[in-house]
């Protein structure tokens, strides 16, 4: 592996490329008309969250090396390989958070990089050094931090946060753990030998399945208010429940087969849940079907 393939893994390409759809969607939802003028805007909101994303990502694998040397899933990373020393890893994710907080103070706004460093600080230290080892709660908990992107979108274009970007950061955040505790139900043997206590470790698969249930019913009732509150008409209505409904099927399956194979295809429709979700959010915004109701909770927040 290269070096340059090395830092990239650093930075989980995969999850940070979720975090920019979900914060362009807030961008793009934060204005009536489809942007013209504002591309460069968009550029570096999006390059500065990204960097800062990675970095958090970064610190994520210097934090969890040894127990990543102990997990199959992530006995390849650079770290615990070899390939990659600790101190580059920190000296990497320390260029790209100086990098990412200018790009963000001088060229987006003060508030998203306050929120964007927030964000990362709550996810590469609170969660990844204290939460994720004191507590079978930390996803739950630790999610909020996860739940930021599409807010930072919506202040980097506005300069504020409305309760429409909040409405979107709830939806993440009551995505996160089903979506979470799915893959640790498959990687239950994992976390159980590198003794990080996630719910199906702690209080077993059986419990675990309820809450994916009792989370993801949560997490539909919450992808209803952007239509409740005329952010969204019929068209995001129609495909949110749609899309919640077969997640909640897939959730109560799990639970009567008790298959790991079906946690982790559960594990992987939530991603695409997620995605289709946003897109079907933007695709009513510019459809303008959201008009046909009265705008609720317009006025900024911060």
């Amino acid at each position: 592996m290269s070096h340059l393939k090395q830092y990239l893994e650093l930075t989980k390409p995969k999850v940070v490329l979720l975090i920019l759809f979900t914060a362009f969607v807030g961008m793009l939802l934060s204005m009536r008309n489809f942007p013209t003028s504002e591309w460069v805007l968009i550029f570096w909101g999006l390059l500065g969250i990204g960097l800062s994303s990675g970095a958090a990502a970064a610190v994520n694998h210097w934090a969890d090396q040894k127990a990543d040397a102990i997990m199959l899933r992530t006995q390849h990373r650079p770290l615990p390989s070899g390939e990659l020393s600790a101190g580059r890893v920190l000296i990497f994710a320390s260029i790209l958070t100086a990098i990412g907080m200018f790009i963000l103070v001088y060229f987006v706004n003060v508030l998203t990089a306050v929120l964007t460093f927030l964000s990362l600080i709550g996810y590469a230290f609170i969660y990844t050094f204290y939460l994720k080892r004191a507590t079978p709660q930390n996803i739950v908990i630790g999610g909020a931090a996860g739940a930021t992107p599409p807010v930072l979108g919506w202040s980097t274009m506005t300069g504020h946060v409305t309760a429409d970007a909040l409405i979107m950061f709830g939806i993440i955040f009551a995505w996160t753990p089903p979506h979470f505790w799915a893959l640790a139900i498959y990687r239950k043997e994992d976390y159980a030998k590198a003794d990080i206590p996630m719910l199906p470790v702690t209080h077993g698969v059986a419990f675990t399945q309820l809450h994916i249930i009792f989370y993801t019913i949560i997490l539909i009732l919450v992808t209803i208010f952007p239509f409740l509150t005329g952010m969204s008409g019929l068209i995001y209505l129609t495909g949110a429940l749609l899309l919640g409904g077969k997640f909640l099927w897939m959730a109560i399956e799990l639970k009567k087969t008790q298959s790991p194979l079906l946690a982790w295809q559960t594990f992987k429709y939530s991603i695409w849940y997620l995605m289709l979700l946003y897109a079907f959010l933007l695709a009513d915004h510019y459809i303008h079907v959201g008009d046909v109701m009265p705008r609720l909770f317009v006025e900024p927040i911060i």
